[in-house]
Formats: structure tokens, sequence, C-alpha cells
């Protein structure tokens, strides 16, 4: 039979560092999770990923046990991460704070892919294209599919 759930927790996570200190201990700690099980499963499941800032949707069950998804990385940190800079732009449409290539915007796409609402690549590029003018980013180049 499946398991009662008792709630969601949302939280955003760097990869392979969490720890039982705020914000996680007192997000955990008032739904009667064990703590540092979530800390040392989350811990082992991305090794691959040290530093990256992850969102994790933790499932409670009544029981006092959980699971837990680990979504891809914010779209904007990707963004910042390809620019090499620390923050977006105060004012995007007028102060520009780097440039993305359509070779960049596709790999993010497709690092996104999964966690996206597009069902063509094409759709998930024009998404964080999207995303990168919003935060003053701009996008170098003409999109693969206007060539």
């Amino acid at each position: 039979m499946a398991k009662e759930i008792a709630t969601y927790v949302k939280l955003q996570v760097k990869g392979a560092q969490a720890n039982p200190a705020p914000p996680i201990g007192p997000a955990l700690g008032s739904k009667g999770v064990n703590i540092m099980e979530f800390c040392k499963q989350f811990n082992a499941r991305t090794q691959d990923k040290p530093g990256q800032l992850l969102p994790v949707l933790l499932t409670v069950f009544t029981d006092k046990s959980f699971e837990f998804v680990i979504k891809t990385p914010p779209a904007p940190n990707l963004l910042l991460e390809a620019v090499k800079v620390k923050s977006g732009s105060a004012e995007p449409n007028r102060k520009k704070i780097g440039s993305v290539t359509w070779d960049q915007v596709k790999t993010i796409a497709e690092i996104k892919m999964p966690d996206l609402n597009a069902f063509t690549l094409q759709s998930a590029m024009s998404m964080v294209a999207g995303t990168a003018r919003s935060m003053g980013i701009t996008v170098s180049g003409t999109p693969p599919w206007e060539q």
C-alpha cells in the first residue's frame, strides 16, 4: 500500500554541501524529518555536482520517512556561470552585463530540458534566451532555426 503524504518541502542546496545548519535544519526539523539522514543521502547523490545550487523537492510521509527529487540547476545560475559574473543587471534594458552565444544557450537548454515545460529543444532554447535577456545578457548571433 502507498504511504500517506504529510507534506512537501522545497529547498535549494549546494551540491555535496548539505549540512544540518540553517536553512536545511530548521526546515526539515519542523517537519520531523531525520536531518542527518537527508544530508547523507543528498551529499552521496550530488557528488558529481559540488557547489552547484540544486533545487530539491522533498516529500515527507506521515511516518516521518521521506524521499526527494533533485532538479536541474536554475537557468539564471547557469547563465551567470557562462558569462562569469556574480549577478544579473539591475537595469537589464539599459545596462548589459555580458553576452552568450546560441551554442551556450543550447547546452544550457539541454541541461534544463527535463525540468522545462517544453517539448522541443528549440522552444527550450528560446526560454533560456528569454531568461538571459531579462537578466541583461545579450544572446549574440542568429538563432539556429532562422539560418
